[in-house]
Formats: C-alpha cells, structure tokens, sequence
C-alpha cells in the first residue's frame, strides 16, 4: 500500500506553468534564421566591397642589367674554354636580355599588356618559374614557362599605331603571371629582339588590377 505523499507547511505541490514546447521550438529557428540572414547578408556586402575598392596598377618590366651581364659571361666563359654547358641548361643568346617584373602586391589580377615599340620589329617575351635562383642555379629550359608573349611590327607597315600579337596566348601568359605573383616578390622574362628590335625602342609593362 502506498504512502500519501506529504506536504510541508507553505509547500505547494503545483509546478510553475511551462511555454508549450512548440512554441520554444519555433522562437529558437526564427532567432536562428535571423542570424543566418544577417550573416548572409554581411558576405554579400563583403564579396562586392572589393570590387568597388579595385585600382588599376601599371607595372613596367625593367632589365636586369647585372644578372644579363653575369650570363652573357656565363655563355662566353664555356666558349672560350670549350667546356659543355650542364645538360638542360639555357644560355642566353647574344639578341637576349634578362628582364623583371617586381611585385609590390600579392592579390593582382591581369587586365592588359601595354607594349610601345618605335619602328618594325618583333619581341619575344619568355617568363621563368619560380624555382630559378640566379644566384645559386643556371637557369635551365625546364624552368621556362609556356605559352610566350610575341609582339610584332612588319617592316613593310612600320607606321601602324598597334603591334600584332596572338591575343590568347598573351592573355593567358599575363593570367599566369599574376598567378605567380601570389608567391613571388620578383620574376624574370628572357626578352629576345629581333628583326630590328632595339631595347631602347621598347616599352613593356602589365596593367593589373589591384585591391
């Protein structure tokens, strides 16, 4: 036989009214999806900021006279002594030079190729990964990047205002570049003249757009 149950003095066996359950639920999912829309909506406005933000950066390439003249060296030493050079490696060619593009910034984003060459003539314009070192490695042909950016003026038009070029292979080569900018603070480019291409005559630079 059970035993009543006793209550103290001043005790009441009522509990306090509880909110209905689905009531809780319901409060708890609209606090939550209030929140997931605020934050929905803070990205959105994040994602566009650096759009309106962008500014257009001009980067000209420059030669490297001192690493063109350490190769150039390098090419005449092997000549003269007779020795081979190191299996895969790049010489540069007496129409050569050594170019570099320093980067200030990491998060670029190609736009265009700004080229002005006074006269006929034709420039090749070659980059070279990130892994050559100058100072520790022979640049070697595995290290030359693909495809290449060629500009041209035919000697029979040398009055045309604007150079040819293979519009998607140069869209595509100043796409890598600032790819590559990302992890590097400078790249080189094996600039190659011909034709009646001058160095003197030649103006180089990338437009890049930039946060």
């Amino acid at each position: 036989m059970s035993r009543p149950l006793r209550r103290r003095q001043g005790q009441s066996m009522r509990r306090p009214p509880r909110a209905p359950a689905g009531n809780r639920c319901r409060r708890g999912r609209s606090q939550r999806g209030e929140e997931r829309g605020r934050r929905i909506r803070e990205q959105s406005v994040d994602q566009h900021l650096p759009e309106m933000d962008q500014t257009e950066t001009l980067l000209e390439f420059k030669e490297d006279v001192a690493l063109t003249e350490k190769m150039r060296l390098r090419a005449s030493s092997l000549q003269r002594s007779g020795q081979k050079r190191q299996d895969g490696e790049r010489l540069l060619l007496p129409h050569e030079a050594v170019y570099r593009l320093d980067f200030g910034q990491r998060q670029l984003s190609f736009l265009r190729w700004d080229v002005s060459l006074s006269g006929s003539g034709r420039v090749t314009v070659t980059g070279v990964s990130q892994h050559w070192t100058p100072d520790l490695t022979h640049l070697m042909t595995r290290q030359l990047l693909e495809p290449v950016g060629t500009f041209w003026r035919a000697a029979e038009r040398p009055d045309l205002p604007d150079l040819q070029c293979p519009e998607a292979d140069v869209q595509e080569f100043g796409e890598r570049i600032a790819e590559l900018a990302k992890v590097r603070r400078v790249m080189y480019f094996l600039f190659a003249f011909k034709d009646g291409a001058e160095p003197s005559r030649l103006r180089c630079s990338l437009a890049f757009a930039t946060r």
